[in-house]
């Protein structure tokens, strides 16, 4: 995949304040979160949006929309879900070059990942792989009914029911001994 992460934001950092671009993003989500598309080793994951970039007096605003498709365990069954994925990115990026002077700047910015290089390269890969992390839903299900797994043997309830013998909760065991001393 012809990944699009990267922009050569020279020009813009040479016009007044306020001056933007737009630009399309394409990213490969199997490269960029693969924790997000272990479940599916056979399928594309593909992160497509548009990002507007404006010109600060500190750096470069990046701003767009971002949407693609997951594939994630069902939390009960762990059968692979697939998810749609859809969030915003709002950062400001930070030169380490004075476009005029040529000059290191002095960077106040401490995250690495909203610099932009000596070279005038904004790089957008690491904020699109925290926001996507961040978007993916905590818990997936299947469907709202799903049976999860036996506790004991690991069967799927969806598929078939084991012949397990439900164990009793040991927390409960002191009252089912008053239940033994009742007439």
């Amino acid at each position: 995949m012809n990944e699009e992460l990267v922009f050569n934001v020279a020009q813009l950092l040479k016009e007044p304040v306020g001056s933007t671009r737009t630009g399309q993003v394409l990213g490969d989500l199997r490269r960029l979160t693969p924790e997000l598309m272990h479940m599916a080793p056979d399928r594309e994951g593909v992160l497509a949006g548009s990002v507007r970039l404006i010109n600060t007096r500190v750096g470069v605003l990046a701003q767009g929309d971002m949407a693609g498709v997951v594939f994630l365990p069902c939390s009960r069954c762990l059968e692979p879900v697939e998810m749609p994925l859809s969030f915003r990115i709002e950062e400001t990026f930070v030169p380490t070059i004075d476009i005029v002077t040529g000059r290191p700047e002095d960077v106040e910015e401490e995250d690495q990942a909203l610099l932009i290089d000596e070279h005038h390269i904004l790089d957008l890969e690491e904020v699109l792989r925290q926001d996507a992390l961040l978007a993916a839903p905590m818990h997936v299900l299947c469907r709202p009914d799903c049976r999860g797994l036996c506790p004991t043997c690991g069967q799927n309830l969806n598929e078939e029911l084991c012949s397990c013998r439900p164990e009793g909760d040991p927390r409960w065991s002191a009252l089912l001994s008053l239940l033994d001393q009742q007439p």
